[in-house]
């Protein structure tokens, strides 16, 4: 048993064939960039609102994009805080 672990902790997760990033050491995502970029895409969304004067259409859309943003991020934050149960 121990032998199959060793092994397998030698031996790269990703293939470099599958994912040519991993060959010059780079695989993985940017989740603390993400939520910067995202609140930061939803102040700008709220912003816009502000010496637009835009219509009451444009208004619904720019708040309802922003809360689904909001809402989406707050549910990324709680699920990567909580594993289980998904």
């Amino acid at each position: 048993m121990a032998r199959k672990s060793r092994e397998l902790a030698r031996r790269p997760a990703v293939a470099p064939d599958d994912e040519p990033s991993v060959e010059w050491g780079w695989h993985g995502g940017f989740p603390r960039g993400m939520m910067i970029a995202g609140w930061a895409t939803v102040a700008i969304l709220l912003l816009m609102m502000i010496d637009n004067d835009p219509s009451q259409t444009a208004r619904l859309w720019l708040i309802g994009t922003a809360a689904l943003m909001a809402f989406g991020l707050v549910r990324y934050t709680v699920r990567k805080r909580r594993p289980w149960p998904r």
